[in-house]
């Protein structure tokens, strides 16, 4: 009996966007997707040539001779690689403002969808997907302000369609640090220093493993390049960045 209601809720669920009104996220065209065709199309074009380690744009004579960018050689971050779905800009930084400050819950799996339809695309392709996935945390104070983490809204979706363990407690923030967009980019790397650390009964669930970081934007990187630092100090094999959206710095 179990088993046949647990089929006709999939066939419901399954059925539902046909039945049911619903727009287009970023045009408000009616649709029976949260991104229409057309948007989807223009704005979600596939992320090519970048940088394996950092996800920025290659100089196209770079392309063929290497896969990681100048930057990344000359100062090697402690993360491996970073997967970014699309690059960040108008229209679609409006849709990360609407779940970061808007509290549109329902824009999380929706981030998480196209990550993971980017990464069957990706180029250079991701080398082996993580064994765990975990989300940049959040300090108390802002967690508290929020309501949610919405690295960990994304994290939850994306854990679930790649079929990898989530450990959203595995990693502490050991204090509330400033906004990193409302700092120079220098001073990004001094504001987050130290404040991440692992809990010492989580320590054995570390050691070796290919740690999967999820975020909603990449910018400068200091955060991500931090919490990396700190999972490799604790035992961590790997670890590479899948995030929705990157900055493209100048």
């Amino acid at each position: 009996m179990l088993s046949r209601l647990n089929q006709w809720s999939q066939l419901i669920w399954a059925r539902l966007p046909a039945v049911l009104p619903s727009s287009c996220a970023l045009c408000g065209m009616s649709d029976a997707h949260a991104i229409c065709t057309a948007c989807r199309t223009q704005f979600f074009r596939r992320r090519v040539h970048c940088c394996r380690q950092c996800a920025m744009p290659l100089p196209e004579m770079d392309v063929v001779t290497t896969s990681v960018c100048g930057a990344c050689l000359d100062q090697p971050p402690a993360f491996d690689a970073t997967f970014a779905a699309v690059d960040y800009g108008a229209p679609v930084d409006q849709l990360v403002i609407s779940l970061k400050f808007g509290s549109r819950l329902a824009l999380a799996p929706l981030f998480a969808r196209l990550m993971r339809d980017g990464m069957l695309l990706s180029a250079p392709p991701l080398a082996g997907l993580p064994s765990i996935l975990l989300p940049v945390p959040l300090g108390a104070t802002r967690l508290s302000q929020r309501g949610f983490n919405q690295a960990l809204e994304i994290a939850r979706p994306l854990s679930r369609s790649l079929g990898i363990k989530l450990e959203s407690r595995l990693v502490t923030r050991l204090r509330d640090t400033s906004a990193q967009s409302s700092l120079h980019p220098e001073q990004r790397r001094k504001n987050v220093r130290n404040a991440f650390t692992i809990a010492p009964h989580c320590i054995d669930r570390l050691h070796g493993q290919h740690v999967g970081v999820v975020d909603d934007v990449m910018t400068t990187g200091e955060t991500l390049n931090e919490l990396a630092a700190t999972l490799k100090r604790f035992g961590a094999a790997r670890v590479t960045n899948f995030v929705f959206a990157r900055t493209l710095l100048k």
